[in-house]
C-alpha cells in the first residue's frame, strides 16, 4: 500500500467529529493503522498493556468510537481494549484498492490479520471478541473459522445470526440507506431508539457518516451454531430492538447453543445498546 493510499479519504468535518468523540474516552487512546491484505485497519486501543486483549467490532455506520461508554464502564480497566473501524464502513480504515472484502471468508481473513497486528509483532494470545449488530455477525463468522484464537465470544444483539430482520425495520431504514442524509439518519435513530437521549457528539459523528462513500456491506448465510460451541459464549439481546423479535431470537439462541449464556437487556433498543447499556455490556465482557 502506498503512502498516499494509507491516508483515509474522509472530510475534515468527519475527522473532527470522530476525534471529538474519541477525546471523551476516559483513558489515553493509542490510535494506529494495522496492515492487512485488505487494507490498513484503524484500531483505537486503551487499557493496561499486558491485560487480557479485548477486541470490539461496532455495528454498521457506528465506528469504533461508539465503545467509549463501555470503556468508561470498566472494560478499559480489566482488558487491553482494541476497538476496530470496520473495513469499508465509516471510520478511518483504508480499504486496499486491489483486494476487496466480498465474503464472510474474506472478513474472517481480514480480522485474523488484524489480530496478528495487535500490540506489536506476533499474534496475541486468545482474545475476547465482542461485536454489536453487524459486528456481531462478523464476530460469529470469525469464531466458526478460528475458534482457537478466542478466549470468549460476546455477541451484542447480533443481527442475521439467530433471527432475520423485520420487514418494518428494513422499510424504515431504506431511505437512510438509499440516500443518507443527517436528517434521515437522525430520524431513523429516533424511531428505533424511541427518542432515547444519545450522546450529542456521537450523533454529530453519525451525521457526518452521511457523506462517507457508500460501500455495500458483505452479506451471506448465518453462521452455523455448531461452530460457536467451543468456548465461553455470552449473547445479549436488546429488549426493545426493532430489527428483530428479541424474545424469539433469544429462544432460538438457547435452543441452538444450550451451553451459552443468553440474556435480554431490559429497556434498551438495538442501536442504543452500546451507549445506554454500557455497564451491563462491560460486565458481560469482564465475566
Amino acid at each position: 500500500m502506498s503512502a498516499a493510499s494509507a491516508v483515509p479519504a474522509v472530510s475534515a468535518q468527519f475527522r473532527a467529529a470522530y476525534d471529538a468523540v474519541l477525546a471523551d474516552w476516559p483513558a489515553a487512546v493509542t490510535s494506529r493503522g494495522v496492515p492487512t491484505p485488505y487494507g490498513l485497519t484503524h484500531v483505537n486501543s486503551c487499557g493496561p498493556l499486558g491485560a487480557p486483549p479485548l477486541v470490539l467490532l461496532p455495528g454498521g455506520g457506528a465506528t469504533s468510537t461508539v465503545w467509549g461508554a463501555v470503556v468508561a464502564a470498566g472494560a478499559g480497566r480489566t482488558h487491553r481494549v482494541h476497538a476496530v473501524d470496520l473495513m469499508g464502513e465509516p471510520g478511518l480504515s483504508v480499504p486496499a484498492e486491489a483486494r476487496a472484502i466480498r465474503t464472510p471468508r474474506d472478513l474472517a481473513g481480514w480480522l485474523d490479520a488484524v489480530l496478528d497486528g495487535l500490540d506489536g509483532p506476533g499474534a496475541p494470545g486468545p482474545v475476547t471478541l465482542a461485536g454489536h449488530s453487524y459486528g456481531a455477525w462478523i464476530a460469529a463468522h470469525y469464531a466458526t473459522r478460528h475458534p482457537r484464537r478466542l478466549a470468549r465470544l460476546v455477541l451484542l444483539d447480533p443481527t442475521q445470526v439467530f433471527a432475520g430482520l423485520r420487514p418494518g425495520y428494513v422499510l424504515h431504514a431504506l431511505p437512510m440507506l438509499a440516500r443518507p442524509t443527517p436528517a434521515r439518519i437522525r430520524s431513523f435513530l429516533r424511531w428505533e431508539t424511541g427518542g432515547a437521549d444519545l450522546d450529542p457528539a456521537w450523533l454529530r459523528l453519525r451525521d457526518e457518516t452521511a457523506r462517507f462513500p457508500t460501500v455495500r456491506p458483505v452479506t451471506g448465510p448465518r453462521p452455523g451454531p455448531a461452530g460457536l460451541d467451543g468456548f465461553p459464549l455470552h449473547i445479549l439481546f436488546a429488549e426493545h430492538a426493532r430489527c428483530h423479535d428479541s424474545a424469539r431470537a433469544a429462544t432460538t439462541a438457547r435452543a441452538a447453543l444450550p451451553g451459552a449464556r443468553v440474556e435480554t437487556l431490559p429497556g434498551v433498543s438495538h442501536h442504543a445498546l452500546p451507549l445506554l447499556a454500557a455497564e451491563a455490556v462491560a460486565q458481560s465482557l469482564a465475566a
